[in-house]
């Protein structure tokens, strides 16, 4: 998919794209981190039929919704191209020890090879979390590895290891 992108100066950004449907739509990333959605006119490209305002924290919450759908999709392919790999969401339970501490805490990677690529909360999706993103009891960890590997780490968000 191609996108178009135009530097408005003192304002950021704009993006534009055109989806298979022939759908043209737009994005205005604002330096404040603001965002204003588009869907432009089919009849006259430089007419707007909508505009949607965002502040910085609604463009963030979308940008991890539409991100966390992109990498269960992926998740999806790697299954169907690699055996042995599986993903699984880990449930970050009241009685975990790492409920209120930093991912990086459970060196869950180092201990077990296993990766976490996504935290599910409420407020969306964290994808490629960092250590220094606080878990939260309720939060889903989805973890990718080999069996061994996932079993492990949800033993070490258990206490168990």
């Amino acid at each position: 998919m191609d996108v178009e992108r135009t530097e408005l100066p003192g304002i950021g950004v704009r993006f534009e794209f055109e989806t298979k449907r022939g759908v043209r739509l737009g994005v205005v990333a604002h330096r404040d981190g603001r965002r204003d959605f588009i869907l432009y006119d089919p009849d006259d490209p430089d007419s707007a039929l909508e505009c949607i305002n965002l502040d910085a924290d609604e463009s963030g919450s979308m940008g991890e919704l539409l991100g966390g759908a992109r990498v269960i999709e992926k998740l999806n392919r790697l299954h169907h191209e690699i055996d042995n790999l599986v993903s699984r969401q880990l449930l970050v339970d009241a009685t975990s020890p790492y409920a209120g501490r930093p991912l990086g805490d459970t060196r869950a990677r180092t201990r077990t090879g296993a990766s976490v690529v996504a935290i599910i909360r409420d407020s969306g999706v964290e994808t490629g979390p960092s250590p220094s993103a606080i878990l939260h009891v309720g939060d889903r960890l989805v973890t990718i590895g080999t069996e061994e590997a996932v079993t492990k780490v949800s033993r070490i968000l258990r206490g168990l290891e």
